[in-house]
C-alpha cells in the first residue's frame, strides 16, 4: 500500500500562506499589535480616533450594540470631566482595553481632545501631554 505524499507538500505551502497572511495583516495595521510593545504611528486626534476608536465606537461616535455594548462618545456628558476619558484611554474600562502602553502622552492628549471637541461634544478645555503624564503616574 502506498502512503500519501501530498501532506508533505501541502503542509509547508499552507504554513507559508498563513505566515504571509499574518505578516500582511500586521503590516496593514501600521505595525501595531495588541500583544506586543509597540506604538501607534498616528499623531493627530482625528487620525488616532479613526485608527483606534471608531472600530468599536463607530465612525460617528454613536456607539454600537452587538457582540458587546460600545458606549456612544457623541454627546457624552461623561467627557465633561477631562480626567474621565484620559484615565479610560490609559487604563481601560470594562471591555475597553488599556491603551496607555501603545500611546504617548501627546497621542492620548490629542485623541481625547479630539473626541471632547467633536461629535456634539463642546468641552473646549484642552488636554495637555503634561496632564496625561500626571494621570499615568497616579496609582
Amino acid at each position: 500500500m502506498r502512503k500519501a505524499v501530498w501532506p508533505i507538500f501541502v503542509a509547508p505551502a499552507a504554513l507559508g500562506v498563513l505566515v504571509f497572511g499574518l505578516t500582511t495583516v500586521y503590516a496593514g495595521n501600521g505595525g501595531v499589535s495588541m500583544s506586543g510593545p509597540t506604538q501607534f504611528k498616528q499623531q493627530d486626534g482625528q487620525a488616532l480616533f479613526e485608527a483606534i476608536c471608531q472600530g468599536c465606537h463607530m465612525p460617528n461616535a454613536a456607539g454600537a450594540v452587538g457582540a458587546g455594548a460600545y458606549p456612544a462618545l457623541a454627546h457624552n456628558q461623561n467627557l465633561a470631566a477631562a480626567a474621565y476619558p484620559v484615565i479610560t484611554v490609559l487604563t481601560g474600562r470594562k471591555a475597553m482595553p488599556p491603551l496607555g502602553s501603545y500611546l504617548s502622552d501627546a497621542q492620548v492628549a490629542a485623541v481625547v481632545t479630539y473626541v471632547r471637541t467633536h461629535f456634539g461634544n463642546n468641552y473646549s478645555d484642552p488636554i495637555s501631554p503634561d496632564m496625561v503624564k500626571t494621570f499615568r503616574k497616579t496609582p
